[in-house]
């Protein structure tokens, strides 16, 4: 008689297929990781995985809405157990997939949170009115996200050799492995072109040879991590800067409202913003619709502003 397989050892097998053969990134692998050990320790890793049903899936997103934790991570849960008993089914480790059974709970409906244009340039100007930190290259992280409409593991990620000779646009890597490229205005331009003249000397004052091949460093000379520059964006829009607490995604859902605001095709946005799907960029038209309402109430004679 066949050993049955057990679910730990086909989470890690599937694990190695995600990384492997889908070339899925660090992250996304990490992601995965994470959701599918809440449900083996649940579960009971030692279980085969032909014996394990869609009330045990169940169970585990019961014990997830215990913890109070929001719809997008229980939906995020939910898909990485849909797609684990998906490659189960497909090299027949199980004839019946439990997870079919399983619905999606329902997302309160949150619009991104975005700047508005003076917003943005007081944060852009923050690096140099209180030089918290490394004042050249902040400036050019915030212009360059908010230019861009860049993820900031993106930014991150972004090598000297990926920009466009003029510094107008460069090739970042997003989702998926997929190559895209974004585009830098002048103002962006000009501050990556100053943070690249201070990235030399600071390696020329430190006598070590510049051989980082990340753009992005901190002042000991090492590359940048997108949990780095969350903590600079953190710093400069705290209580020692605007004191408006926002995140690196709120820069990227501020450039997408500005595009589509100023009239710009959603295909256009969708694909600078590298969205596999053109329901997600949607989102942003919510945003601009809404303002439209409220800008023609205001200025309306009968909007109600004189009430």
């Amino acid at each position: 008689m066949e050993k049955p397989v057990l679910l730990h050892d086909c989470v890690e097998e599937f694990l190695l297929y995600l990384d492997a053969v889908r070339g899925l990134s660090p992250n996304s692998v990490t992601a995965y990781r994470n959701d599918l050990s809440q449900f083996t320790d649940i579960t009971g890793g030692d279980k085969p995985v032909s014996a394990v049903t869609a009330e045990d899936i169940r169970t585990c997103i019961g014990n997830l809405s215990k913890e109070k934790k929001a719809s997008s991570t229980v939906n995020r849960f939910i898909a990485a157990v849909r797609t684990f008993f998906a490659y189960c089914r497909k090299f027949q480790y199980i004839q019946i997939n439990p997870a079919l059974e399983i619905k999606t709970v329902k997302m309160p409906k949150h619009l991104p949170r975005f700047l508005t244009g003076p917003e943005v340039d007081e944060l852009c100007r923050e690096p140099e009115e209180h030089e918290i930190l490394w004042q050249a290259r902040d400036r050019a992280i915030l212009e360059m996200l908010y230019s861009s409409g860049c993820r900031v593991s993106e930014l991150s990620s972004l090598h000297l050799e990926d920009m466009a000779d003029d510094y107008s646009s460069a090739v970042v890597t997003g989702k998926g492995n997929k190559d895209r490229r974004v585009y830098f205005e002048e103002d962006a331009q000009k501050a990556f072109k100053v943070y690249l003249d201070d990235r030399k000397k600071l390696f020329a004052e430190k006598n070590i040879e510049d051989n980082v091949q990340e753009i992005f460093i901190n002042q000991q000379g090492t590359p940048l991590t997108a949990h780095g520059i969350r903590w600079i964006i953190g710093r400069y829009s705290g209580p020692e800067g605007t004191n408006h607490h926002i995140s690196p995604h709120a820069l990227r859902h501020t450039f997408a409202t500005a595009m589509l605001s100023g009239g710009a095709d959603v295909r256009i946005v969708q694909e600078l913003l590298g969205h596999a799907s053109i329901s997600t960029t949607q989102r942003y038209t919510h945003i601009t619709t809404e303002r439209l309402i409220d800008t023609y109430s205001k200025a309306h004679p009968h909007g109600g502003k004189n009430k």
